[in-house]
């Protein structure tokens, strides 16, 4: 889609009596002409400082008091830290040199504060000389010798390449372009130079293994970078570079079957690193570069354009938003970054926010900008992180659309959205969320650099994250490095000991299975995966049937030989640092002190106060344990100095034994039920129908929801439903007489598949270009063509029943 980019104002001024965030005509410009494209350099520079920096706030606003006092002890710190005298070998005297490639990108980043506090107004340093001073002589120190081609170095330095590569030069641009004015054009010269020796074309990654093709988040970066060092050195050339590494991006990404390449997919999907659901952190910087960069070049010669910059829409709502709840962006999507105790899900739900409210100003219509700035205006006002512990500029950005009172703020959105590329989903309904997310043969069980998310191993086999209104903290609060890493809620796991990091690496491990995914209509879901342990010998088949108050679950064929026990984790909720919710098993309450444990035979339903309700069809063995947990972020991330603490946690698990055979589990998730509500759904024997429960096929229906849902990880029958080949289907019934059928191949290794449904059906009303063909009358038979280039798509098709 090509969009007509009309002539506006990027960003209004903030409200409350300050300027806010101003920076007129940044995006919906008129296109340059040859009398303004010998400004557009300058028109670059300064969008950018004001994206940056915040621009020319209202220091007096009190929203902007703890930003403005942080930035001053930040700077007052690093101060006379400094020292560049003759024969110095550092520029900052506890950041040495030579070795430690973080130290190199972290002196660049501090000079970065100076700057900022140099020319943000209200800072004990604004318009300081000796702080501009301070600034440049440490610019020139670092590119002289340190970063600079005269240093010898390759172009990926020594440690990581990307401190070498993204972090140290972007934070020199950024720097540089702040004091811009008081350059001489020698000295930006000599800036331009060292990019240039580091970041040749940003269309390639150079590393110590050999040189590839920068993909997703990383190209995005480095384009930031050849764009940005093009307009501090007057280069259109290295602009136009820039720019033209930007499109491959913004393209969907497609793939063979069963490739896990990075980048943006149409399911909403976002990879990075061979498979990884990244959209929460690698995502969050592709989108984030590609909005400033589009308000930094609208207008100018080296404007973002062509058929794809509509994708970037697309994925603003598509992509992000179902991925944002209350303001925390999931941890399901989020990589390694949860065990980062400076990386917490408000500040990517927050740094979400901000990136909408940027595309807002270059929306093709008024409908479109509403929209985006009642999402991120919604988000702001219910994150439980405090907005004024931000940025200045992301401050700054927030205020337009909080203090605007014609912006309505867009309340949590209700249904389902299935990402079968990256095998995670999110169910909403009023009040909560839940998040589950599987692995396969095309996402790995976890990823770790080595040095963080230590103990992820169980991250994607079924867990499953439950966000509630009452409890916007779950994961924000000391859960990562307290938990039980081998009891993670809705995971089937054993028990086997694993080493920190074990397997880690960018690109996997990943299992050899296939079957992750589902099928869905938007509003209910069947999901399933067919588990192979991390490093171990079980397996397992699991479903969860999405429906409107509930997660139907399912566990099956769970087998070991691991000589360890293995268990189903119905939940494990951290309470807090002194929560002591009451726990009730069959009406009675159970004790509250720590270390309580207890086995319920034959138990038939479960409510935690304030959290969830638990409903086991027909009774189940379950254990239950309160304890206090005590763990420190260092264990998970190497290096994080955060103090360890403790945590309350209420743990409900089926133990399957020591070497379990073919065992399995089912229940019903009812998150924020009332105690009530849970007791009256587990007398209702009619309310669920276990259809199936093998390691062949998994189903279930509810009558009263007109749903009929059968995951099929082998071909067979089970209740009314008959598949030929893999295939997940769900099935709702609706009051005026016809049914929505939803299937898809979640292996994506369906050359050819014919579903039957033993119900009678008068004709069909809709159906996909995958639909070879149908056969109505006492039964409906559905035969579909070669599903493998789909990627896991639901097809849709609706029927009138008679």
């Amino acid at each position: 889609m090509s969009l007509n980019w009309s002539r506006r104002t990027f960003l209004q001024a903030a409200g409350a009596g300050g300027v806010g965030f101003a920076l007129a005509g940044a995006i919906g410009a008129a296109p340059a002409t040859a009398d303004t494209a010998t400004d557009a350099f300058a028109t670059v520079r300064s969008r950018w400082a004001t994206l940056t920096s915040g621009g020319s706030i209202d220091a007096g606003n009190p929203v902007y008091v703890a930003a403005i006092a942080a930035l001053n002890t930040s700077t007052a710190k690093y101060l006379p830290l400094m020292g560049t005298s003759p024969g110095a070998t550092q520029l900052f005297v506890d950041l040495p040199l030579g070795s430690n490639a973080d130290n190199v990108a972290s002196s660049f980043y501090r000079l970065g504060t100076l700057a900022r506090a140099y020319v943000t107004p209200g800072t004990a340093y604004a318009g300081s000389a000796s702080v501009l001073a301070a600034v440049i002589s440490g610019l020139d120190f670092m590119t002289a010798s340190v970063y600079s081609a005269a240093s010898g170095l390759p172009p990926y330095g020594y440690g990581s390449w990307w401190d070498w590569e993204i972090g140290a030069p972007q934070s020199l641009l950024d720097t540089a372009n702040l004091v811009y004015p008081a350059l001489t054009p020698v000295q930006i010269a000599n800036y331009c130079a060292a990019v240039d020796h580091f970041v040749p074309d940003p269309t390639l990654l150079l590393q110590a293994s050999g040189t590839t093709v920068s993909t997703g988040a990383n190209r995005l970066d480095l384009c930031r970078v050849a764009i940005i060092r093009g307009a501090l050195g007057d280069d259109a050339s290295k602009i136009a570079q820039g720019v033209a590494g930007i499109s491959p991006t913004l393209a969907f990404t497609v793939g063979a079957p069963g490739s896990y390449a990075d980048g943006l997919y149409a399911d909403g999907s976002f990879l990075q690193h061979g498979g990884t659901g990244y959209t929460g952190t690698y995502g969050g910087v592709w989108l984030g570069d590609v909005v400033k960069l589009m308000a930094a070049l609208n207008g100018t010669p080296w404007a973002v354009s062509g058929p794809d910059v509509g994708n970037v829409f697309f994925a603003a709502t598509n992509c992000f938003a179902p991925v944002v709840y209350n303001g925390l962006m999931l941890d399901s999507v989020r990589g390694r970054a949860i065990a980062r105790s400076g990386e917490p899900d408000s500040a990517d739900g927050i740094a979400a926010a901000q990136n909408l409210i940027i595309l807002a100003g270059g929306a093709p219509d008024t409908a479109t900008a509403t929209r985006l700035r009642s999402i991120a205006k919604g988000w702001l006002q219910r994150t439980p992180a405090d907005i004024t512990g931000s940025s200045i500029a992301t401050i700054a950005l927030a205020q337009q659309v909080l203090t605007d009172a014609t912006v309505p703020a867009a309340p949590e959105p209700q249904g389902h959205s299935l990402f079968p590329v990256m095998g995670r989903a999110v169910h909403r309904r009023p009040g909560w969320a839940a998040a589950i997310s599987m692995n396969s043969s095309r996402n790995p069980f976890y990823e770790t650099d080595g040095a963080s998310n230590l103990r992820g191993w169980h991250t994607t086999d079924g867990m499953t994250y439950l966000y509630l209104d009452g409890d916007n903290t779950q994961y924000d609060d000391y859960f990562w490095p307290t938990v039980d890493p081998y009891r993670l809620p809705g995971t089937t796991a054993s028990l086997l000991p694993l080493t920190d990091g074990q397997g880690g690496a960018y690109t996997g491990p990943r299992p050899a299975t296939t079957w992750a995914g589902g099928t869905s209509d938007g509003e209910y879901a069947a999901l399933g995966q067919d588990l192979q342990g991390p490093f171990s010998t079980l397996r397992a088949k699991k479903s969860w049937f999405c429906l409107d108050d509930a997660v139907v679950c399912l566990g099956a064929d769970i087998t070991c030989t691991d000589d360890t026990e293995v268990d189903s984790v119905i939940d494990n909720r951290n309470l807090h640092v002194s929560g002591t919710n009451t726990l009730t098993v069959d009406g009675t309450a159970q004790p509250t002190t720590q270390g309580w444990t207890q086995t319920f035979d034959q138990a038939r339903w479960a409510h935690l106060d304030g959290q969830a309700g638990y409903v086991f069809p027909g009774g189940a063995h379950v254990t239950a344990l309160r304890e206090q947990r005590t763990g420190a972020w260092s264990a998970i991330a190497k290096g994080d100095a955060t103090p360890a603490a403790t945590r309350n946690y209420l743990t409900l698990w089926f133990d399957h034994g020591t070497n379990p055979v073919a065992q399995d589990y089912s229940y019903i998730l009812m998150p924020s039920a009332r105690l009530r509500h849970v007791a009256e759904r587990a007398a209702d024997r009619d309310w669920l129908h276990v259809l199936a429960n093998t390691g062949d096929q998994q189903g279930v229906a509810v009558p009263s929801r007109g749903l009929t849902a059968v995951n099929f990880f082998a071909a067979g029958t089970a209740g009314p439903l008959t598949a030929s080949a893999p295939t997940s289907v769900l099935i709702r019934e609706h009051r005026d007489g016809t049914a929505t059928i939803c299937v898809s191949d979640p292996t994506r290794q369906a050359t050819a598949l014919t579903v039957t449904w033993d119900r009678p059906v008068r004709t069909v009303l809709e159906q996909p270009g995958s639909l070879a063909s149908a056969t109505t009358g006492r039964s409906l038979q559905l035969v579909f063509g070669d599903l493998t280039g789909l990627a896991g798509a639901t097809q849709q098709i609706t029927v009138r029943l008679h």
